[in-house]
């Protein structure tokens, strides 16, 4: 939500080793199961994520050197065939622990069933963004005819804090949809 408050894209956390997309790759890499990581591609793009990842796994007690460069090719294809899945490019990969908290914390809601706990917090942020936004353009309000500078301040205000009224709603209204 805060990037949605800031009325920038959503970052993706897909392409993060903390994201469940890798996490599921890596999973799939330490028990040869490429079942786990098929639901994050389409499966036409089976035909070339699936001999990629057997060649991985058959790379895995050699080498280290060269199977640290083969994994990373194997993450960066498997990630750019999701990403292109989503309609999104693919701009590397991430390290662990540059994901936004709330995204994060709404995996954790998945895992733990603890939605409530995502929920207060997601709602006092929300709260806390709005009302600053809010108490700044009100301010702002009373001031605005006295001067063409307090009025172009008086703009910039409304102007955030009414998209960021609009972005919460739009947001709930199309169903949370973003670009990774």
């Amino acid at each position: 939500m805060v990037s949605v408050l800031s009325i920038q894209p959503v970052s993706a956390h897909c392409d993060s080793f903390d994201g469940p997309a890798l996490i599921d790759a890596a999973k799939a890499l330490e028990t040869n199961n490429v079942e786990l990581i098929k639901k994050w591609i389409l499966a036409e793009d089976e035909a070339v994520v699936v001999p990629l990842f057997h060649k991985t796994y058959s790379l895995k007690n050699g080498d280290a050197e060269v199977y640290e460069i083969v994994k990373t090719h194997f993450y960066e294809t498997f990630i750019r065939l999701h990403r292109e899945m989503e309609g999104a490019t693919f701009t590397g990969l991430k390290p662990a622990g540059t994901t936004a908290h709330i995204t994060v914390m709404s995996d954790k809601a998945l895992e733990t069933g603890d939605f409530s706990g995502l929920l207060t917090a997601l709602n006092r942020h929300v709260n806390r963004q709005l009302t600053e936004k809010y108490e700044k353009a009100a301010a702002l309000y009373r001031v605005k005819d006295r001067s063409v500078e307090e009025g172009r301040q008086y703009v910039a205000a409304y102007v955030d804090y009414t998209h960021a009224v609009e972005a919460v709603h739009d947001i709930l209204e199309a169903g949370g949809h973003h670009h990774h």
